[in-house]
């Protein structure tokens, strides 16, 4: 093997620069050329690829989003979007790529190794849905946003005596609101996991209001529900003076942590070696602080699960 291709695609999330960094890095290293794939699957597709040097990821390791750009590309959902990517790589002579992003990019990822190109996939998201590895690239960075902003919203609303709705990222996993809730001492936490019953959401908010409680934080995980559809049943049932904030995408940006930074190092010089060694149609992920890696298949066909014991511990300490 002599030239390998990285790219980034799907939602960007903070550390996907730190990775590219390892790659490009680690493969030059072992005397591999490299090449960025510019706008994930759709620059493949389009041939949007450049030789990348060592310089080429110079000071980008404390940058948040991605310097390869990502772009959603539904044509290499298809048969035919996928050969021309195929033989786009060929025409640069990439003999094996590597792919950092979610579980969309592991399924343009797993498309590829299925028609022989060895593919690696590096899970780069800040939902932390990815199952095979304990944490993503870029949900440590995104929790601590999350936490910075409770922490200030906490603020205004002890200054008013109102109950405050944080609805979070996470699409369908609650992880990133269990954590932030946890963390920032949220009263009530709505994940896709447990179904929160609305009405002991509201029988919680009277029992404490009662016992001269002034102000609550709910967090909202986006799978759930909006928002303002919690706060206005809330309101339509209490006499308590609800505010909602949606963090947004502000929760994908920004400079990762060094949590991040390492993680994303270490998954991205592990795809390198993986590659070299002749393995294909796998991803990398960390568990108990161990490198390890399994089959994109697994990753797309199981369901990353919740840690039940951290959500009833959250409903212990907020009561």
């Amino acid at each position: 093997m002599k030239r390998i291709g990285v790219l980034t695609s799907g939602g960007d999330s903070p550390g996907m620069n730190a990775a590219i960094r390892a790659v490009v890095r680690k493969a030059i290293y072992h005397n591999l050329e490299v090449f960025g794939i510019y706008y994930g699957f759709q620059g493949l597709i389009d041939g949007n690829i450049e030789k990348m040097e060592l310089g080429s990821v110079g000071d980008i390791i404390h940058r948040g989003g991605t310097k390869l750009y990502t772009a959603r590309c539904e044509e290499f959902k298809t048969p035919e979007g996928q050969q021309k990517g195929i033989e786009q790589l060929k025409k640069f002579g990439i003999e094996a790529l590597v792919v950092i992003g979610g579980d969309g990019s592991f399924m343009g990822a797993k498309k590829l190794a299925e028609q022989g190109f060895p593919t690696i996939g590096v899970p780069g998201t800040i939902d932390n849905d990815i199952p095979g590895t304990d944490f993503t690239i870029g949900f440590d960075t995104a929790l601590n946003t999350a936490i910075d902003a409770v922490d200030k919203i906490r603020d205004t609303a002890t200054s008013h005596e109102r109950t405050y709705i944080v609805e979070v990222m996470g699409r369908d996993a609650g992880d990133l609101a269990l954590w932030t809730g946890l963390a920032a001492g949220a009263e009530t936490i709505m994940i896709p996991e447990a179904g929160e019953d609305i009405d002991e959401i509201i029988n919680r908010l009277k029992r404490g209001h009662k016992r001269g409680k002034k102000h609550s934080i709910i967090l909202v995980a986006e799978g759930v529900s909006s928002g303002s559809e919690v706060a206005q049943q809330i309101e339509d049932r209490t006499e308590l003076e609800t505010r909602v904030t949606v963090l947004g995408h502000i929760q994908r940006g920004g400079s990762p942590t060094g949590r991040d930074r390492v993680l994303a190092s270490r998954l991205g010089a592990k795809a390198v070696e993986l590659l070299l060694a002749g393995e294909a149609g796998l991803m990398v992920g960390i568990e108990n602080n161990k490198l390890v890696y399994h089959a994109i298949e697994d990753a797309l066909e199981k369901k990353a699960s919740l840690d039940q014991e951290m959500y009833q511990l959250s409903k212990e300490l907020s009561i």
